[in-house]
């Protein structure tokens, strides 16, 4: 049996493109759920909450800060997307950080993420950008661009 942190991490092995260096290690997840500002949530391939015994196919990883809550990290299994899944765990977290406190939500992407155009459906509208962040393995240079949400 898969313990939660096992979950995140095989979805993240499958879901994040080595080409782009953004998938994180065992160690930076356990050490942001650490924290106790990070919080995560699990879903199945019906894109309900997970429950024990199942397989996990999509995950969130969010950090609570004063009325607003970032994104981290979401990721779907290939083998699952196109099915609302991106959107069932957008639901969840929306929810989950209005219970928090949080006003907004808060995401940063690189420039031509295919993401972007779920998150716009969300709500999520262009606050900022950084020129030049993100650096792929092969030594590209991609600007972040980052996206609010306000929480009803």
């Amino acid at each position: 049996m898969l313990d939660d942190l096992d979950q995140i991490m095989a979805v993240m092995a499958t879901a994040f493109d080595p080409a782009w260096g953004e998938a994180w290690n065992r160690r930076q997840v356990e050490d942001a759920l650490t924290l106790g500002n990070c919080h995560y949530f699990l879903v199945s391939p019906e894109g309900k909450p997970l429950t024990e015994g199942e397989i996990a196919a999509g995950f969130s990883l969010s950090r609570t800060g004063y009325e607003e809550e970032e994104l981290l990290l979401l990721a779907v299994d290939p083998q699952f997307r196109r099915k609302g899944l991106g959107r069932s765990i957008l639901d969840a977290l929306r929810f989950a950080a209005g219970a928090r406190g949080a006003k907004r939500l808060l995401l940063e992407m690189r420039r031509g993420n295919s993401a972007e155009s779920l998150y716009a459906t969300f709500g999520f509208y262009a606050i900022g950008e950084r020129k030049d962040y993100y650096r792929t393995p092969n030594g590209e240079r991609i600007d972040a661009l980052t996206f609010a949400c306000d929480i009803d």
